[in-house]
């Protein structure tokens, strides 16, 4: 006789966004900020364009609008900074994939006199890039790096240069280029003010960039990156989450080329894998009970991921509503609660208690659609309870 597990934790519904938005980058989803609010800005409308809308969630599931950013952007990164403001970099300004991309800077600014209002930061961005990942570091500065951006004649390139935003002058400074050029990539920051950039890809003018499986090191006292263990598996479209001060879980991720021509392989998308900082290596872990890419993954407790939502691929595809938890101490997945409105490419961000708040995102895209020429965003909000041990 088979014997059924209940089901981890409970989904809330809480009020809709103000503007329905999708968010198909790494960084550019929703931050935490103080007592337990949460913040979303910019993102893609169901056409495809970029938004210069930003809204507040709070702890009893109410969104405000904020002000308007200073300009619309999509595939932009969003950084919470040591003294609460936000930091949106770069992204895209249209609803073109192949740029320009944005060389400013805003700031987000939750109390005092520019109470919920953004400013452009004193400087420029040295280089105008999107798809670029931000990560805090210990000195209270934002390191950017990589990315695509433009070249002549339409066409995308991968970037290798990192620049890093000072927040006592508001400037940005140049910093030390990656190993290797890339966009779409995850960054994690781990102990001893080192950052772990994983995966992405590289266009190459073809439908389906190559996914990347190296990984790199920066060392934020000593000013400089290495390359570190590999992946096992190539990733893009994955999710990299940090379980401990040296320790980061990957999950999902696109499957490599398409279905009926080599190397396709759908069971990579279940893959899981954790990165060790003492020894630089990855070690596949137990892989996810259903694979998914565009999904996203949110520290839920001590060693506890909670991975949500997703799709096989961003064409003619409809939301995913499953959820589970991975534990590291066990090395196992316990199916979670799901979703009442599957999606993928969401805003989502922990919250206190082994919580989570995501919100937005795509419902149904292409032949999945009613009309495959226009993609189906929720304004729906969901808060996830019961995720802690």
């Amino acid at each position: 006789m088979t014997t059924l597990t209940a089901a981890l934790g409970t989904w809330t519904g809480a009020h809709d966004l103000p503007t329905l938005a999708a968010w198909y980058g790494q960084h550019d989803g929703a931050v935490p900020l103080d007592d337990g609010v949460v913040l979303v800005a910019g993102g893609a409308d169901a056409a495809g364009a970029a938004l210069d809308k930003a809204a507040t969630l709070d702890t009893a599931g109410a969104w405000t609008s904020t002000g308007t950013m200073r300009s619309p952007r999509q595939l932009h990164t969003l950084t919470r900074l040591q003294d609460g403001t936000v930091l949106a970099a770069g992204g895209l300004g249209g609803s073109s994939r192949t740029g320009p991309g944005l060389g400013t800077a805003e700031i987000y600014h939750p109390a005092g006199s520019n109470a919920n209002q953004w400013t452009f930061t004193t400087g420029p961005m040295i280089t105008p890039r999107w798809g670029h990942s931000a990560v805090l570091l210990d000195d209270g500065s934002v390191l950017v790096a990589g990315g695509s951006a433009a070249r002549p004649g339409g066409s995308v390139t991968a970037l290798r240069s990192a620049e890093r935003y000072t927040p006592s002058d508001g400037k940005w400074h140049e910093a030390p280029a990656m190993t290797d050029a890339r966009t779409g990539h995850t960054a994690v920051a781990l102990d001893d003010g080192m950052i772990l950039v994983v995966g992405g890809v590289v266009p190459v003018g073809v439908p389906d960039d190559p996914a990347l499986a190296f990984c790199e090191l920066y060392d934020s006292d000593k000013k400089v990156w290495a390359p570190t263990g590999a992946l096992l598996r190539a990733r893009r479209h994955h999710q990299a989450t940090r379980l401990s001060g040296t320790t980061v879980l990957v999950t999902g991720g696109t499957a490599p080329g398409s279905p009926g021509t080599a190397p396709y392989d759908p069971f990579s998308q279940r893959a899981a894998e954790v990165f060790d900082l003492s020894s630089g290596t990855w070690t596949d872990k137990a892989p996810m009970p259903a694979g998914r890419a565009f999904h996203r993954a949110v520290p839920v407790g001590p060693g506890r991921v909670l991975v949500v939502g997703g799709a096989s691929s961003d064409r003619d595809e409809a939301g995913y509503r499953s959820a589970f938890v991975y534990d590291a101490g066990h090395n196992e997945w316990t199916p979670a609660a799901g979703l009442e409105t599957g999606r993928w490419s969401f805003a989502a961000a922990p919250l206190d208690g082994g919580g989570a708040a995501i919100a937005g995102g795509v419902v149904r895209s292409g032949l999945a659609a009613a009309d495959p020429a226009v993609t189906e965003l929720t304004p729906a909000t969901e808060l996830f309870a019961g995720g802690a041990a």
